[in-house]
């Protein structure tokens, strides 16, 4: 006689996790019927895997990759915050402490220790992600942006281009904006562990430990916020790759016949001789009379810094020097203050003229303490680094009106 009963199991969804009733017609002594069971429950445990290649013992199957694939956590700036717009998060280096990260990116240790369910003197591991209740200051650039989102570089483009009748021309500092997918937050329950939070995300527990710098046995903590991975878009999975375009004949014409080899045109001796006489050897000329001297390395650098962005032709015209805000701007050399503009968000810009046609442009500034036509002097103050925003300086040497690498004019520090 058969008997009727019922499963319940539990099967995630994207609402959460629900029960759901499996009605088994048990036959007594039916091995069969209770394998298919097993099998279905098995495959209701994870989405839907439609070449059916996980059912089958260790068959290889592609279908974890596919489903658990994620791009790379973004790069932090020089003091470690990665910063999106609806939040921000630091990376802890080696040795911090809660109460040492804290002090590097201007936080305060017991609200940012409070906020993550830690204490002050907790030690962090390297590439541990930690959440920040508050902002703190933007890095160059602002905050990472979503794919196809306003160009900010483009609204700030030519602000020292208004500079005055001198025409001087430069380019105003040009943010080194990150493109991203802001990702998920999770704040750690009791009771959860990385394991069962892959699970719920469906992302692999590995991408999750790398993103947020957990230890090698992926031990979380209660009230520790995770950043979820994000899965890697079609663009970054796959590039387009090049092919060469070969001429298809149309179909019904016909190939075209190679030229077959001809007995008329047999192929050179082997014998043969070069025609030209050999070139004699010629000594090579000094051209240490008639190089050109370099102009070194002769300018003071005009704040003292780490050099987060590089001088790149055409794409940023200077090098930005991270420094303290309030931090004394002074002249890199003698000169003449040859214009005081702003760029389109009314912050100061100098252009300092210098012997030799030579042009120094120190924009993000504040605080200005020169004016135009004031001759300066090298190591002069002209102005502080910002108080608000980016704390960096933008700082470039132009010949004339072509911008040119401030390291080779620049005496290193």
């Amino acid at each position: 006689m058969t008997q009727r009963s019922f499963l319940q199991t539990k099967t995630p969804d994207n609402t959460g996790q629900t029960l759901r009733m499996i009605e088994m017609h048990r036959i007594p002594r039916s091995l069969p019927v209770l394998a298919a069971v097993t099998l279905t429950l098995a495959a209701c445990e994870r989405p839907l895997d439609m070449d059916m290649r996980g059912l089958f013992g260790n068959a290889p199957s592609t279908a974890d990759a596919a489903l658990n694939a994620s791009s790379n956590r973004p790069q932090p700036d020089a003091r470690g915050i990665i910063s999106y717009p609806g939040y921000q998060v630091a990376v802890a280096e080696r040795g911090d402490t809660v109460a040492t990260l804290a002090r590097r990116i201007g936080a305060d240790p017991q609200e940012l220790a409070r906020f993550n369910g830690v204490q002050t003197g907790d030690p962090l591991r390297p590439g541990e992600v930690i959440a920040l209740p508050n902002r703190v200051v933007e890095p160059l650039g602002g905050p990472i942006q979503p794919p196809g989102s306003v160009d900010i570089a483009s609204l700030a483009d030519g602000a020292i281009r208004r500079a005055d009748a001198q025409q001087v021309e430069t380019t105003s500092l040009a943010p080194a904006a990150q493109v991203g997918v802001e990702p998920l937050r999770h704040k750690v329950e009791r009771g959860e562990t990385a394991f069962t939070i892959a699970r719920l995300y469906n992302v692999s527990v590995r991408n999750l430990a790398d993103w947020n710098g957990l230890g090698p046995d992926f031990v979380v903590r209660e009230g520790q916020y995770l950043l979820i991975p994000v899965a890697q878009s079609e663009e970054t999975a796959s590039a387009p790759i090049a092919a060469e375009v070969v001429a298809v004949p149309r179909p019904g014409t016909g190939s075209p016949t190679p030229t077959p080899p001809s007995a008329a045109k047999p192929l050179p001796p082997d014998d043969t001789t070069p025609k030209a006489a050999p070139v004699k050897a010629v000594a090579a000329p000094d051209l240490g009379k008639t190089e050109t001297k370099a102009t070194g390395a002769r300018m003071a650098f005009p704040v003292k810094g780490d050099i987060i962005r590089d001088y790149a032709k055409g794409r940023n015209d200077g090098i930005d020097i991270a420094a303290a805000p309030g931090t004394e701007i002074k002249a890199a050399d003698d000169g003449v203050v040859a214009a005081i503009t702003e760029d389109s968000n009314g912050i100061p810009i100098i252009v300092v003229k210098h012997s030799n046609n030579i042009l120094t442009v120190y924009s993000n500034v504040d605080g200005l303490s020169v004016a135009k036509g004031d001759t300066v002097k090298r190591g002069q103050k002209l102005a502080e680094i910002r108080r608000k925003g980016t704390a960096a300086l933008h700082f470039e040497v132009r010949d004339g009106f072509d911008s040119v690498d401030p390291m080779t004019y620049l005496n290193p520090i």
